[in-house]
């Protein structure tokens, strides 16, 4: 099989290295880079670490859609060259690596970091939130986002305004909105209603379709704009 790799360093271009593999029964994208790693190419780099779904840290653009390498099953990808490229809208490192500070930068400018309602000494501002409540199940799915960036890779308007603070930096917003505890809502709130926010998403659910962890980002953004409106005709969301 061959693989075709992103290759980029500073002071170089870019190119597609091709690449030949034996493909083994079960073998994943990830597999194949390691081998190309070991015995073939020591200059290669990727970024991965848990191997096994859980951290995102080999998310990479294969085929044209971004997957984590390491669940990815060279057997289910259509027959031929198999091309392998990194994330799209981050800052490249080098090869298949990308910054991932762009992340944290978006959660910080859409405030997306919890703000207790509460002083840090009353520990009733910190109390768990039932795991069967309706505040709960509200947020359950867009919790779980481990941040592999791969919705922002897929979405369209984070490349047309880098203002938009793209999908996860948003999903993360929804589940502070609904948290009780948080003390920041009306700030939150308002911030979401600037030129370059909610309006800007164009629902394509590109980051829903190439989420690793079958969340919803786009369901999240259409929650803030719904509580967007009814704040907007004076009505308190619940």
């Amino acid at each position: 099989m061959v693989l075709k790799v992103f290759r980029w360093s500073p002071g170089s271009r870019e190119r597609l290295q091709k690449y030949w593999v034996k493909a083994r029964q079960g073998m994943t994208v990830l597999d194949a880079l390691v081998e190309v790693q070991r015995g073939t190419d020591p200059t290669l780099a990727f970024r991965y670490a848990c191997r096994v779904g859980m951290c995102g840290s080999c998310g990479m653009v294969i085929n044209g859609r971004e997957r984590w390498a390491c669940r990815t099953l060279l057997s289910k990808l259509e027959r031929g060259a198999v091309t392998v490229r990194p994330l799209y809208h981050f800052p490249l490192i080098r090869d298949l690596v990308v910054e991932m500070e762009p992340i944290k930068r978006k959660m910080l400018e859409s405030k997306a970091v919890f703000v207790p309602r509460r002083p840090a000494e009353d520990e009733a501002g910190f109390a768990a939130v039932g795991g069967r409540s309706r505040e709960r199940r509200a947020v359950d799915a867009a919790i779980e986002c481990i941040g592999c960036g791969m919705c922002v890779s897929a979405c369209t308007m984070v490349a047309h305004d880098p203002r938009f603070p793209g999908p996860a930096a948003l999903n993360r917003v929804f589940t502070l909105q609904r948290d009780s505890r948080d003390g920041a809502h009306a700030e939150r709130g308002e911030a979401l209603l600037a030129e370059d926010v909610l309006t800007r998403c164009h629902t394509q659910a590109n980051c829903t379709a190439v989420c690793p962890m079958q969340l919803s980002p786009t369901d999240s953004i259409l929650a803030l704009r719904r509580r967007a409106v009814l704040r907007l005709i004076g009505i308190s969301p619940r």
